[in-house]
């Protein structure tokens, strides 16, 4: 099942912070599959913001119903009351139009920037793209404006910040040239990450 979360998050890593720490609350594995979703202002009721959402067992999803609102405002809303969630058929919050669009996006694998999945904290310094495919959950790399996918020997410069996106179904890193034939994520590090530990 998909949990999607909405505290009103202004930057992305404001967001990626309430994410790890949500997931870290819930007792989640490291693994978790969780993204970050851009919400318009029209989605929303609000302003632009952006939106979480993690994959949580079925099997648990009683007892995270139960304790999500509390755990989203531990992890650094001012109060419960600014928490919005969905989970299947169960919603809450002001913010829950933002929670369903992220849950749904995810769900669908058509939208999100993907934060945590499997293999995410291996890929650090030069990988190649045949480590990267084969010890993570990426299913796909792109280079930008090219029609043609990277060989499996290529060389991705990670600098130690890997986001893919969900494109077409597929959890895809999008990549953009980098010096000596090598690649490199497109998405460049925030210079001030959010906190050493999720950087």
């Amino acid at each position: 099942m998909i949990l999607g979360f909405d505290a009103g998050s202004r930057t992305l890593q404001e967001a990626e912070h309430l994410l790890h720490t949500v997931a870290r609350v819930l007792g989640l594995p490291g693994d978790a599959i969780g993204c970050t979703h851009f919400v318009p202002a029209d989605a929303a009721g609000g302003d632009p913001h952006v939106a979480c959402s993690l994959a949580v067992p079925e099997s648990a999803a009683e007892s995270i119903a139960g304790s999500v609102a509390e755990s989203v405002a531990a992890a650094g809303a001012e109060s419960i009351a600014d928490v919005s969630w969905v989970l299947g058929d169960r919603r809450a919050g002001p913010l829950a139009g933002g929670a369903e669009l992220a849950a749904a996006e995810h769900e669908a694998r058509r939208g999100g920037r993907v934060v945590a999945y499997p293999g995410r904290d291996l890929l650090t310094g030069t990988v190649s793209v045949g480590e990267l495919l084969g010890g993570s959950a990426i299913e796909r790399v792109m280079v930008l404006a090219s029609p043609d996918p990277p060989g499996d020997d290529v060389m991705v410069v990670t600098a130690d910040h890997v986001r893919p996106v969900w494109r077409d179904g597929l959890m895809t890193l999008l990549t953009m040239p980098a010096a000596g034939g090598r690649i490199a994520p497109a998405e460049v590090p925030n210079p001030t990450p959010c906190c050493a530990d999720h950087a």
